[in-house]
């Protein structure tokens, strides 16, 4: 029974590892304006074209060292660590959609989501990290994905209740972004706005309770990560931090534990 549990975890994982490789690929041109298609994988020190031996994620690093093959160039560890964040959040989606299971009829459907959430979020966040900036070419398809991904599971499940609130959730989530964007436009990118409604849509589809803690948490991730900076002079009260990657984190907590958090919260104040 415990190998019945884990093993949609476990390929969730391995899947993840191979689609992190990707990511490299997206981070790496898509801020760039470059295909991500072609050319096919190279050195990005020299353009020599890697072996597919080379290609195998994390394991091809650790082989190589983390040196390039062809010209000994330092391959950068952020690589690998890209590789198994995604294959983490991969395999939180399969226990996720595992646990929902129990309570939703048709909650497996819902794990193509959220496995694209969990691709989205590593290359968004690292990305954002990189530039300031959440590119349009990635967040703007996510709001039609994740609509029919989870329009799909709400149907299998006959429960046309948690589709309407993935479309309330966006729309409360991104309008609350907007309005404190207009107030204060300073303090973060439209970006951060139009990817909020995106995570309104998965926070929505899974409860009102996902929706509050989700958005709690992030402003709280992002706060205490500002406080961090300062304190460790790392930034100064106007520099530009980004902030996509704690509104991400905040949506990922809010998904794994937003309804057990709401209702302890509720019990715990007596309402």
């Amino acid at each position: 029974m415990i190998w019945v549990t884990a093993a949609p975890v476990l390929a969730c994982g391995l899947l993840g590892l191979v689609i992190g490789s990707f990511l490299t690929v997206v981070i790496a041109r898509v801020p760039q304006g470059e295909s991500i298609v072609r050319p096919g994988s190279h050195c990005a020190a020299c353009g020599a074209p890697l072996a597919v031996r080379d290609n195998v994620p994390v394991l091809g690093w650790l082989l190589l060292r983390g040196r390039a093959r062809c010209c000994g160039d330092r391959i950068p560890a952020r690589y690998p660590a890209v590789e198994v964040t995604t294959g983490v959040l991969f395999a939180l989606a399969a226990w996720l959609v595992q646990r929902l299971a129990d309570q939703r009829p048709g909650a497996w459907w819902s794990l193509p989501a959220f496995c694209y959430l969990a691709a989205v979020t590593v290359a968004l966040a690292v990305i954002d990290l990189d530039t300031l900036r959440l590119p349009y070419v990635i967040v703007a398809p996510s709001y039609p994905v994740a609509a029919v991904l989870l329009g799909l599971a709400s149907w299998a499940g006959r429960d046309g209740a948690s589709a309407v609130r993935m479309l309330a959730g966006g729309a409360v989530l991104w309008a609350l972004y907007r309005l404190l964007h207009l107030v204060y436009p300073a303090g973060m990118g439209y970006g951060d706005v139009r990817l909020s409604g995106v995570l309104g849509l998965y926070l929505g589809w899974l409860g009102w309770g996902a929706v509050a803690v989700g958005a709690f948490l992030g402003f709280l991730v992002g706060g205490l990560a500002g406080v961090v900076l300062l304190a460790a002079r790392r930034a100064r009260m106007r520099s530009a931090i980004p902030y996509g990657p704690y509104l991400l984190t905040g949506a990922w907590l809010g998904v794994l534990a937003g309804e057990p958090i709401a209702l302890a919260y509720v019990r715990a104040m007596g309402l």
